[in-house]
């Protein structure tokens, strides 16, 4: 007998369509959330023990003990900058929510720069360190924002160099951490690369899963709909399966669609304002081959 879900409609609460006013007040409220948490982290665990793992504001530890500059103020040099030319060469897509979260995450640590040292541990540091980091980057992007910076820098590379997206965020990281190891030291460089591989893992876990990419399969009464929106909004291919229910034997499209760990959040919730009664399952995939995703040897 097929699941209940694919044959009844299930009761659910009234869902707030993405446009919403108050949908649009929460995801900006997250994305100064996980930029406050990202500044605490940054201040408390990450600056005071040089774990530079990747990124503006790995760039900005190395800085800041190397020629003494602020690094809330090497965080606006490099964002705001970034982010003019992101948007100057790769479109409308780097929006407000980049800008605030650009402008966001500096500010916050700049007002939070007097906190006490949490640890002179630079092990929990890099590991708690990643923690926060992950968790505020998760939120941030639950709020479908950005806090620019490496994110603009991998994406030009990828726009411009042809290699793959995830193989640049890695690039532009590697280049900080390699800094970290010459003009810091190498057990720097070391803790960098553990705080970094622990913030990579609550992030997956923050965006829900555990994997990079994702597979989803819709079943959906408003097939088309929902195809245009995954399309068009989302920017990603779909494929259309065709199922038949097992206790029913009606015959229907079922649409599968492979997304990046950064899309899941603005895939559910392209699918809530479709249709709020979808049945939708999402699960990891450990290789995906072709354009968009990489590619392994």
């Amino acid at each position: 007998m097929s699941s209940p879900s694919l044959t009844k409609k299930p009761r659910r609460g009234p869902l707030l369509p993405a446009s919403h006013p108050a949908r649009t007040v929460l995801e900006y409220a997250l994305i100064l959330i996980g930029a406050f948490i990202m500044a605490i982290t940054f201040n408390m665990l990450q600056l005071p023990n040089k774990i530079a793992s990747g990124g503006i504001s790995g760039l900005s530890i190395v800085l800041e003990d190397v020629l003494g500059w602020k690094p809330a103020i090497t965080q606006y040099a490099f964002n705001i900058p970034l982010f003019i030319l992101g948007v100057s060469l790769l479109g409308k897509r780097y929006g407000i929510r980049t800008l605030v979260g650009s402008i966001a995450l500096p500010s916050f640590v700049y007002l939070t720069s007097g906190l006490p040292a949490g640890t002179h541990n630079p092990l929990l540091a890099a590991i708690f360190g990643g923690i926060g980091i992950g968790l505020g980057l998760g939120i941030v992007f639950r709020g479908r924002g950005s806090t620019g910076g490496n994110a603009i820098t991998a994406q030009l590379i990828h726009t411009f160099l042809g290699i793959g997206l995830p193989l640049a965020v890695a690039i532009c990281d590697g280049i900080v951490i390699l800094l970290a190891g010459v003009l810091l030291s190498f057990e720097d460089a070391m803790y960098a690369l553990i705080g970094l591989f622990v913030m990579s893992k609550t992030l997956d876990v923050v965006q829900i899963g555990f994997g990079y990419t994702k597979v989803a399969f819709i079943i959906t009464e408003k097939t088309e709909e929902m195809c245009e929106a995954v399309l068009n909004d989302l920017d990603r291919g779909l494929t259309k399966l065709h199922g038949e229910g097992g206790y029913t034997g009606d015959r229907r499209l079922v649409l599968m669609v492979v997304v990046g760990q950064t899309e899941i959040v603005k895939l559910k919730n392209i699918v809530r304002a479709v249709d709020s009664h979808a049945f939708v399952i999402i699960s990891d995939t450990n290789e995906v081959l072709g354009e968009g995703f990489k590619i392994h040897s």
